[in-house]
């Protein structure tokens, strides 16, 4: 039985290359994989862009904007021939009716879809897709990245240039901020948020 799976983590833990590894993985058996990411923050019309890793891993993938409807557009896709897993990158962008057409793709067309995003913003705060993933997947998966203390890093700081916390701005701003991955005492300490 197919599932829609949510795996996340504060910035930089290496989801992208695990998304992409395991699609290798599905291709290598030779299995026919669907590759999603956000064109949120990408101007233009275009319909694909690339997935990378840090670590130089990259593959192509369609992207999805505010208002496609994932469940028609993968649904068309299956229609056309084979199709063993959906994945999609940068999932904390989806809007909420996506993650819905997102876990129609698994229970009524039978194919998995694995996401892969942050949990939260700089701010603390759940991304929308984030909440509806949390409070929808069949199954939650953390991957894990440390803080400079040694700690689990579960929030993600925004810094300027300077090296000081952000604390307001847009939820989204990935030209000109650098992100920091920070356990949670650390982040309260150079955010000075305290919710």
């Amino acid at each position: 039985m197919a599932k829609l799976y949510f795996t996340y983590s504060a910035m930089n833990a290496g989801k992208s290359t695990i998304l992409l590894q395991s699609a290798y993985n599905y291709r290598e058996r030779g299995m026919q994989v669907m590759l999603w990411t956000s064109g949120h923050y990408r101007e233009g019309d275009a319909e694909t862009a690339e997935i990378c890793s840090r670590i130089g891993l990259e593959a192509e993938a369609h992207l999805y904007r505010d208002g496609l409807d994932l469940f028609d557009v993968i649904g068309a896709r299956k229609n056309e021939g084979p199709l063993d897993g959906v994945f999609v990158d940068e999932a904390q962008f989806l809007e909420s009716q996506q993650v819905w057409q997102l876990a129609h793709v698994a229970d009524r067309l039978g194919v998995p879809v694995m996401c892969y995003g942050l949990r939260t913003d700089f701010q603390g705060k759940l991304f929308p897709g984030s909440a509806e993933l949390l409070a929808i997947a069949d199954q939650l998966r953390e991957v894990r990245t440390i803080c400079h203390c040694g700690r689990k890093a579960t929030m993600t700081a925004r810094m300027d240039q300077s090296g000081t916390a952000l604390v307001e701005g847009a939820q989204v701003d990935v030209e000109k901020a650098q992100y920091v991955s920070l356990c949670r005492r650390h982040w309260e300490e150079v955010t000075h948020i305290h919710p």
